[in-house]
């Protein structure tokens, strides 16, 4: 079996190579690694995902991994990369899990950690991750098992973010967003509304 891990995250077609006995695996070996240096406090993470159709089965898969891997997981829902990303680091989360392939076709998906401070995890922590799948040494039971919290104000922490980074208004201009049925077709048109933009939003209704 070659390396698991691409050049960002592990992708493939969904329900063939990515499947959800993957996607669970994945998550309870990444428990283990990202949460060795949590000095005995119970470790948290961020999880999201785009809007592809397979997301759900591919989400239930890795949150249910960290869970049994005795990890707090404050689930945000449909969100964009970045948003994911920068929750961990607001948050102050122990890492991150991304569930998207990007611009990869529709049917297949990918999953891709992010460490503290929602970086981009080194390729040696990639591997120590692969090194532990398959393992099922250390299942926490009874009170130390992961609880699972649904976290919507993820959202609007994000949009304050976006807000909050552009020095100028859009005050009295009408915008065209194409929010191509993605991850971002909420945080897209509230962004630039807030900014006083009077927005006409196109394919953002996501159906899968």
């Amino acid at each position: 079996m070659g390396r698991v891990f691409g050049t960002d995250g592990v992708r493939g077609l969904a329900n063939a190579e990515l499947t959800a006995e993957l996607a669970l695996d994945l998550a309870f070996a990444a428990a283990n690694v990202l949460s060795d240096a949590t000095g005995g406090r119970r470790p948290t993470a961020v999880v999201a995902r785009d809007t592809r159709a397979s997301g759900e089965f591919l989400e239930a898969a890795v949150v249910a991994g960290l869970a049994a891997a005795g990890v707090d997981v404050r689930r945000i829902g449909v969100a964009p990369t970045p948003e994911a990303a920068f929750l961990t680091d607001a948050w102050d989360a122990d890492f991150g899990v991304m569930i998207s392939a990007s611009h990869n076709p529709m049917p297949d998906n990918g999953i891709k950690f992010f460490g503290r401070g929602g970086r981009k995890l080194d390729d040696a922590v990639e591997d120590a991750i692969e090194g532990l799948l398959g393992r099922r040494e250390l299942r926490p039971t009874g009170a130390d098992v992961g609880r699972i919290i649904d976290a919507p104000a993820g959202l609007d922490t994000y949009i304050d973010h976006l807000v909050s980074s552009s020095p100028e208004t859009l005050a009295g201009l009408r915008v065209v967003l194409d929010c191509a049925n993605g991850a971002a077709h909420r945080v897209g048109p509230a962004a630039f509304e807030r900014l006083g933009a009077s927005v006409v939003a196109i394919h953002d209704q996501p159906d899968g």
